[in-house]
């Protein structure tokens, strides 16, 4: 529920900053216990844009804030 929940609000404020940018959660099955965000540029390389393996404990900081996100994304597609 917590990584569904997260997973929701960091998707919303993608989809809000970059109109045309799709977004999809899990197209692979995730690593146990981790939440992790990246980018897959057009060609086909990937950027990380945040990983909260390594981070706890408390749980909460293996959360990004979705205001993180879209910085690191903005600045990943300048």
């Amino acid at each position: 529920r917590v990584f569904g929940r997260n997973a929701a609000a960091v998707s919303a404020a993608l989809r809000e900053a970059v109109a045309h940018l799709p977004v999809d959660i899990n197209p692979r099955p995730p690593r146990r216990n981790s939440f992790e965000v990246s980018l897959v540029k057009e060609d086909g390389s990937t950027v990380e844009l945040w990983s909260g393996i390594g981070k706890g404990p408390p749980r909460k900081l293996k959360f990004p804030q979705p205001e993180t996100v879209v910085e690191a994304l903005k600045s990943s597609l300048a």
